[in-house]
């Protein structure tokens, strides 16, 4: 299992800076709410997130009831990692930490044992 999480680590790492890029981007330079930005910013990086790991780290063919699983569960997180941030005033960049960590951690359990689980015929 730990070559599957450096995979699913590594596609993570460039998913992570395609989201903080977007979200910094929409927070500081468009004035968007902590919650709108993450959700923006997630819908991006978890779009390029699900491909990557379905080719690359679980090795599965992308459909689309994998796809809206994982996106549906991972944008709850997000929007809601959002909204207690702004719920509580904390500050942007503690907003995309405590997310990142939080969905690498979530959405790699999520991912082996939902999305690509094997399905046993």
């Amino acid at each position: 299992m730990s070559k599957l999480f450096l995979k699913y680590l590594s596609v993570g790492v460039v998913n992570t800076l395609l989201h903080w890029v977007v979200f910094a981007w929409l927070v500081y330079n468009e004035d968007y709410s902590q919650a709108t930005s993450n959700l923006y910013a997630f819908s991006i990086a978890v779009t390029f997130s699900f491909f990557a790991n379905s080719y690359m780290t679980f090795q599965k063919k992308p459909t689309t009831v994998r796809y809206v699983t994982f996106v549906a569960f991972m944008g709850s997180l997000s929007y809601a990692s959002g909204f207690l941030a702004d719920r509580i005033n904390l500050p942007p960049i503690l907003t995309l930490v405590t997310f990142s960590a939080a969905s690498l951690i979530l959405g790699f359990f999520y991912s082996k044992l939902i999305v690509f689980k094997d399905i046993k015929k």
